[in-house]
């Protein structure tokens, strides 16, 4: 099983700013890099405080001069308010200044707020997502696009930048749509999922689904990658971890106005009610992994046990919660909580779960000169 870092860089109020967030983002990413985790992901989202990161490209393109080995991307490229022959170039392009180190998370996204500013009809994002998704791998796998579609005609158009790695990098895709979910089991990718705030019971429904459809498309269900998203947060003082909580309880109400289509914003800032039937906020405490070390490692086992979870993405900058106590929360998750993890499965976390993961592309070693860190940071 690999591990990930989440950052969905959200603005609560005023009192951050978005420096700060970003310098925050960084620092985390940077020690994730340094506790060997796998990925880092970057969330993206327009014209509100929901999130401030429009295009994790170039966060991602940035933390690559910052980092040695861990892997970056967005999560997700919501595919709809893209340009594709864009799209697929800024991809390679992050895998080449990376030195192979490129990810892709590729979604529909849910935000009509979001699809109206970009003229785009969210009642079209599905068919407008596969077309995308067609000239992704195309361009990625060829080095060259020639596509006819309904809503994107491209002439044959070679590529000067191929990606380092082999046939492209690895792509996780979100959305549950039966046609989704057996696309991404025929080309082998991997799904990602995530059950914000709802827990456990919402991620074991979403798991059955993706079985039930990846015996659909006559892919074996043991053999499925399952990425899965959880708000992870160590922290052994109650009051901090009802303040997480509260946090975490804030994204659900912004989500929830967002997805609903028509939010109330002050300025740039969602007035978010709270939800309908809201539950206290012991529940929020109790459906997310919030607590201290042996606590979060024990349901996190239990967690990745029934599920068969390969790849675990840990979202801990939550709700903006300054970055001395993020990276207090992600050096206990890394010096006590895994540790007690790899103690209950009595091996450790690289070897829970191997056997469903897909083997990672195939990576062109970079030359010297693209390797030195400050070629990198140039780059980046």
């Amino acid at each position: 099983m690999k591990l990930g870092l989440f950052n969905l860089m959200t603005q609560r109020d005023a009192s951050t700013t978005p420096r700060q967030i970003v310098e925050d983002t960084i620092g985390m990413v940077r020690l994730a890099d340094e506790a060997g985790f796998d990925a880092a992901w970057f969330a993206e989202h327009h014209f509100s405080n929901y999130s401030i990161c429009p295009t994790p490209a170039m966060m991602a393109s940035y933390c690559a001069g910052v980092t040695e080995r861990i892997r970056l991307g967005a999560a997700v490229h919501v595919l709809p308010l893209y340009n594709p022959v864009r799209l697929v170039q800024e991809i390679a392009l992050l895998d080449v200044q990376s030195g192979g180190r490129a990810v892709i998370g590729i979604g529909s996204g849910y935000q009509k707020y979001e699809f109206d500013r970009y003229h785009q009809k969210l009642s079209e994002k599905s068919e407008v997502s596969f077309e995308i998704w067609d000239i992704l791998e195309m361009g990625l796998r060829t080095g060259q696009i020639a596509y006819k579609g309904k809503h994107f005609d491209i002439p044959e158009s070679p590529l000067s930048l191929r990606p380092l790695q082999s046939p492209m990098p690895q792509m996780f895709v979100t959305g549950l749509e039966p046609a989704v979910v057996q696309r991404t089991a025929r080309s082998g990718h991997i799904p990602f999922i995530t059950a914000g705030w709802r827990g456990m019971s919402l991620l074991k429904e979403m798991h059955q689904h993706l079985l039930k459809q990846y015996q659909s498309a006559g892919i074996p269900p043991e053999r499925m990658a399952l990425a899965v998203q959880q708000y992870v947060y160590v922290t052994k003082d109650k009051k901090e971890a009802l303040d997480i909580a509260d946090r975490a309880r804030t994204i659900a109400r912004m989500v929830t106005t967002m997805r609903a289509g028509d939010p109330v914003l002050s300025g740039h800032f969602i007035q978010a009610p709270p939800l309908p039937d809201e539950p206290p906020l012991d529940t929020f405490l109790d459906n997310l992994v919030i607590g201290d070390a042996h606590y979060v490692a024990e349901k996190l086992v239990n967690e990745i046990s029934a599920l068969g979870t390969t790849h675990l993405s840990c979202f801990m900058q939550i709700g903006t919660v300054d970055g001395v106590r993020a990276m207090r929360s992600l050096n206990g998750f890394v010096e006590d909580a895994i540790p007690l993890m790899e103690k209950a499965f009595g091996k450790p976390l690289a070897q829970v779960n191997a056997e469903r993961s897909p083997p990672l592309p195939h990576r062109e070693e970079p030359s010297p000169a693209q390797a030195h860190p400050a070629v990198k940071r140039a780059l980046a």
